[in-house]
């Protein structure tokens, strides 16, 4: 008879059925737990963990709200397909009807809503005029991707990033991008170096392809350059994924002399970096790849500074890394759709895209400095980074704890817990800037953060 699974509670949660739900969506974080997955029914795990059957119903009952698990009378109680770190990829309703039920999203990382955008309509339009939807309907050609790679590189070169268009690879989306570069660079097992709090597409990519994660220190530079040291010698990992500019979730940008020393190390060592730099245009600083031509692997996107529903990407470096994520065209361009590629092609080379990006790293200031002149006294970031759509605040407690304290207050967060690569207690959770619709949301979203009186008095490290 197969053993059942048990959950280790963590003691610091003091509040048992939220301990349950902690432990669920951590062991499936780890895989320990996978989908499809029978879990042991209330009185069992009751009786294992000596608590109150009603502890573990109330516990299963907010696991389901969450997404992690699902039931059915007669046949038990299951893990879904999704977690939690799925659900950051679903845009919540930060509209009108949260808003009057006194509830705020402050957990999606979303771009702030473009003017544009509320006539979306006319934009379409204007793109039919223009020529984008003669091949709405049709496999796209080797010409359409020929002029995405022309407009990708027009986009790289605004970055600071001088790349050939043959030396680009479509992709729908970043996180498709991500994907493919993985999937072509990596074998099954392989390990990869990633900072101590990645963001949880790098999770999910990692469990899909059975990749194993080894976290390494970060501060308010950027990745520990000893630390990236030691855990080359003693992991043999050759491939190392860097999200260095508006880091998600620290909000970090590294340093010109940080960045300096990592290349050092990075060409010492001969590996391949994978960078991902969808934040990279709100953050006015070059890509590290411009130091590494030879060794980096550059992942763009437009959605977080144009418009995330064009679901238009690219991987971008030297053919000897390129040409492998190439050939798996499935994994890569099959998936885009040829009109919004064009659409996003023609944003591109008349200018608008980098028109919405500007907009959108002003606004990013603007919300910086609201959440700046209500925070400040309160010690839980530094203000002396640069200005990011998201912000890592230290908490009093756990960061379970204060997500969990936050939610039934009606605020949704992201407890640091989800972007953890090992499996130690940690003490911040994410917030979102731009999730609300409005600065005058954002405001009164940044009031309710404060009455709940879970931030730190004082800064804690990352």
């Amino acid at each position: 008879m197969e053993a059942m699974w048990k959950p280790e509670l963590n003691p610091e949660t003091k509040t048992k059925y939220l301990a349950i739900v902690d432990a669920i969506s951590k062991a499936i974080q780890k895989g320990d737990l996978l989908a499809g997955e029978r879990l042991p029914t209330h009185r069992d795990l009751a009786w294992e963990l000596k608590l109150n059957v009603s502890t573990v119903s109330q516990a299963y009952k907010e696991a389901t709200k969450r997404h992690l698990i699902g039931g059915e009378v007669g046949r038990g109680t299951y893990v879904l397909a999704t977690s939690r770190e799925a659900e950051l990829f679903a845009l919540k309703d930060s509209g009108k009807d949260s808003v009057a039920n006194g509830s705020f999203d402050l957990s999606t990382n979303i771009p702030a809503v473009h003017p544009d955008d509320r006539n979306a309509q006319n934009l379409l339009f204007e793109a039919l005029e223009r020529g984008a939807g003669t091949q709405a309907f049709s496999y796209h050609s080797s010409d359409l991707l020929m002029r995405t790679r022309f407009a990708a590189s027009q986009w790289l070169s605004w970055r600071g990033y001088e790349v050939k268009p043959s030396d680009i690879v479509p992709c729908a989306g970043g996180q498709q991008a991500l994907l493919a570069s993985l999937l072509a660079l990596c074998e099954p097992g392989d390990k990869v170096l990633v900072e101590k709090f990645t963001f949880p597409g790098m999770k999910a990519v990692a469990r899909q392809l059975r990749l194993k994660l080894v976290g390494i220190e970060c501060d308010e530079d950027g990745i520990n350059p000893e630390g990236l040291e030691k855990a080359l010698i003693t992991s043999g990992a050759k491939i190392l994924v860097l999200n260095p500019n508006l880091n998600n979730p620290t909000g970090f940008t590294t340093s010109e002399q940080r960045c300096s020393d990592i290349v050092k190390i990075i060409k010492r060592h001969d590996i391949v970096v994978i960078e991902d730099d969808v934040y990279g245009p709100l953050s006015g600083n070059r890509p590290l790849s411009v130091h590494l031509p030879d060794h980096a692997v550059l992942i763009s996107s437009l959605s977080k500074s144009v418009a995330p529903g064009l679901r238009y990407g690219f991987v971008s470096g030297c053919q000897r890394l390129i040409g492998p994520i190439d050939a798996e065209v499935h994994a890569t361009n099959w998936a885009m759709s040829p009109f919004i590629v064009e659409l996003a092609n023609l944003w591109i080379l008349e200018g608008r895209a980098f028109a919405r990006a500007d907009w959108q790293r002003h606004e990013v200031e603007a919300r910086w400095s609201l959440a700046k002149s209500r925070f400040k006294k309160m010690g839980a970031v530094n203000w002396e980074k640069t200005p990011c759509p998201h912000l890592w605040l230290a908490v009093s407690g756990t960061a379970n704890d204060a997500a969990n304290k936050l939610h039934d207050a009606g605020i949704d967060v992201v407890s640091g817990e989800l972007f953890a690569t090992t499996p130690q207690p940690t003490h911040h959770i994410r917030i979102c800037l731009t999730a609300p619709e409005s600065r005058s949301l954002l405001s009164q979203a940044i009031d309710k953060v404060i009455e709940c009186n879970v931030l730190s008095s004082s800064l804690r490290s990352i």
